[in-house]
């Protein structure tokens, strides 16, 4: 996906959210987050969209941590929210293309870097504050879902961090169901190395459609939503131990 597509979702996506919280309110439990009322979900997710457009207004190119400053009062949070949101999304639309600045994942493109983490952090936290709100959740197209599920195993889970690890090397696949998308896991005590293929016998499949398949790997939804083949404790090994 573009980034200038990419840019068009963050703010469509922050928008559903506003709204969303806006119909919750701030103080009700986030179902998907247990730990979080609406509230926390709203500063976090602003004090991440701050430190990225100072990153990119900035060009930062050393590692710089998030400022953990105090959201505002509850009554001022959604128009607190919407103004930071808005003023990323005008951040990264006028920076230039060729923009050099720091990354916490290998890319040629920081810009591109920025707009498609920005778009799935939005995606996903929007569908967190529809679940506190109720209801049916907007949806994703598939090729968007598709994005998410390659950045989240090919970007987050190729860092040390990752804890998807097993004792003998074990080999994981997910596949889309409804786009040309599917992705080999090979797990070991190392960290997982992740291709965007087929090939091969794997100990374990998961399968569904994108959006399915983005929303139960981001554990938005339980695994169980998908189709299972194979060792279904590589499923279960993934939902104890894939957050990030």
């Amino acid at each position: 996906m573009d980034t200038a597509e990419l840019i068009e979702i963050v703010n469509r996506e922050g928008q559903l959210l506003a709204d969303a919280v806006t119909e919750a309110g701030v103080d009700a439990p986030v179902p998907t987050c247990p730990d979080w009322r609406v509230r926390d979900l709203l500063s976090h997710i602003g004090q991440v969209h701050g430190w990225v457009a100072r990153i990119v207004d900035e060009g930062l190119t050393d590692p710089v941590r998030p400022t953990l400053q105090p959201a505002p009062a509850d009554a001022e949070l959604v128009s607190w929210y919407r103004e930071v949101h808005g003023r990323m999304v005008g951040t990264l639309t006028d920076a230039d293309p060729e923009l050099k600045c720091f990354t916490f994942l290998p890319t040629e493109f920081p810009l591109g870097f920025w707009a498609r983490r920005q778009a799935h952090e939005t995606a996903i936290h929007r569908v967190d504050a529809e679940s506190a709100r109720g209801g049916a959740l907007s949806p994703f197209t598939p090729e968007f879902a598709a994005d998410g599920v390659d950045e989240l195993l090919v970007g987050f889970h190729s860092l040390d961090r990752s804890r998807v690890r097993t004792d003998t090397p074990r080999t994981l696949r997910v596949r889309a169901t409804d786009h040309d998308a599917v992705w080999t896991m090979r797990l070991s005590q190392d960290v997982p190395h992740t291709v965007r293929d087929g090939e091969g016998a794997a100990d374990c499949e998961l399968s569904g459609p994108a959006a399915d398949l983005y929303l139960a790997l981001w554990n938005r939804l339980p695994i169980t939503a998908l189709h299972t083949e194979g060792d279904e404790k590589l499923a279960e090994l993934w939902r104890e131990h894939s957050s990030i």
